[in-house]
């Protein structure tokens, strides 16, 4: 036992320990996540941060010296966002076909998002700033920090809003459109694609892609809308509004 803790003060010193970690731990959760025939409750993303978190708080392991490995995947999130273009791309046709539907779709679900979300929120007394950190929480973190920032709310907070948010979504989208009535044929995953990228922006187009290739095109395009949208809109708005 102490020749095991040794080593594990040994390994956890070490910048690639993030790395290895995040990988291991993901790896095993996306393998029990396809045992289990993909159920929402078991999404990897989901069960990730929860084991890497306890293990974290547990072992004492700061945060600086995970991310001095992480850091590595965490720089692989803009190459990912930007392959997200590739789906899109195969399908141009219909993009250009419906581009003015589906950039209302996209302004409407944006606003209904930080409309509720703030209401939401008005409504139980939350203070000034935490309302406005509140708004941008369908749009991916580092795009809400600085929209956060921009409108005067606080960025650390609208980037914890922001990751449940996305969980979230990624668990109940099934089961929720299961229930709306939406099927499985190709319209209906365009839809189920644009509603979660619109509402629970990565997390949700991560798990868009891993069910269907045409709700993850759509999803993607959702998330790309909702920050340009929001990063352009948000500010303006806001600066208006009596909150």
């Amino acid at each position: 036992m102490p020749d095991f803790v040794a080593l594990w003060v040994y390994l956890a010193s070490k910048p690639l320990f993030g790395l290895t970690a995040t990988l291991s731990v993901y790896v095993l959760a996306m393998s029990a996540y396809r045992r289990v025939g993909q159920a929402p409750w078991a999404n990897p993303v989901l069960w990730s941060m929860l084991v890497l978190a306890t293990a974290l708080v547990l072992t004492g392991v700061d945060y600086g010296t995970y991310f001095a490995g992480a850091q590595f995947i965490h720089f692989l999130l803009g190459p990912a966002v930007v392959a997200l273009g590739w789906p899109l791309y195969e399908r141009l046709g219909e993009l250009r076909q419906h581009w003015h539907r589906i950039l209302l779709a996209a302004l409407v679900g944006g606003t209904i998002a930080a409309v509720t979300a703030v209401g939401l929120g008005a409504l139980f007394g939350l203070p000034r700033e935490v309302l406005l950190s509140l708004a941008p929480k369908s749009v991916t973190a580092p795009v809400a920090m600085g929209i956060a920032e921009k409108i005067g709310g606080i960025p650390a907070l609208a980037a914890f809003f922001a990751v449940p948010t996305g969980v979230i979504g990624a668990l109940s989208a099934r089961v929720l459109y299961t229930r709306m009535g939406f099927g499985t044929n190709e319209d209906d995953w365009r839809v189920r694609g644009f509603g979660l990228g619109t509402a629970s922006h990565g997390i949700g187009a991560a798990h868009a892609l891993q069910v269907h290739p045409s709700a993850g095109a759509y999803a993607g395009l959702a998330l790309g809308l909702q920050v340009l949208l929001a990063s352009v809109l948000m500010p303006l708005v806001f600066r208006w509004l009596p909150i």
